[in-house]
């Protein structure tokens, strides 16, 4: 069943029978499910194919709603300590591009996340993001490269664009225009899904 962690506190709204492995997600918003119903997320689709296709993992949601990587680097050795991954997916460095945020402070943190769970042996997702190009060409191109480098860096797997499908269409998105609408859903988990799936041993 699908598990979430909170503020570095394991919560656990369901137990589930022992897995072959936990999936961590450590993300954002566009993981946290903003402004979706309940088992509409991404990750919520990515439990239930899990399940239908009888393979032993349980989902552990670690996201949270406005998050920088400096949150998900304060609190990841929690989350790994509580939940004993086999994978991690990190799904982060949205908000720090729309904050203008320090490209290098960004990658040091992702860097960071990425060595914990290796040295816990999980195998490491990357989700990758892109930025508007209202923030410049210079930040842009600094920002998007270094989830490649990362994932060459770590021998990790890369989801080159989390949103890849979804973010060119206006109308998967809530009138906010940041965070997708459930019909976005299924789009993000096929990303994620061709990039995991080679990772669940």
């Amino acid at each position: 069943m699908l598990r979430f962690i909170f503020s570095g506190l394991l919560v656990l709204l369901s137990f589930a029978a022992q897995a072959a492995g936990n999936i961590l997600i450590v993300g954002d918003s566009l993981s946290a499910g903003y402004g979706l119903g309940a088992n509409q997320s991404w990750p919520s689709l990515l439990e239930k194919r899990l399940r239908e296709q009888r393979m032993d993992y349980s989902v552990v949601n670690a996201s949270i709603s406005g998050d920088t990587t400096s949150g998900g680097r304060s609190r990841i050795g929690v989350a790994l300590e509580q939940t004993h991954p086999a994978v991690v997916i990190i799904a982060l460095g949205g908000n720090d591009g729309l904050r203008g945020l320090p490209v290098s402070v960004m990658r040091d943190n992702l860097d960071a996340m990425m060595g914990a769970a290796r040295t816990r042996k999980a195998r490491v997702v990357l989700a990758g993001m892109k930025l508007p190009p209202n923030y410049g060409p210079d930040y842009t191109r600094e920002f998007e490269q270094s989830y490649a480098a990362l994932a060459r860096k770590h021998k990790a797997a890369l989801v080159p664009f989390l949103l890849e499908g979804v973010a060119q269409r206006r109308e998967l998105f809530l009138p906010d225009n940041i965070h997708p609408v459930a019909e976005a859903q299924p789009i993000i988990l096929e990303n994620v899904w061709k990039i995991l799936q080679p990772q669940l041993k």
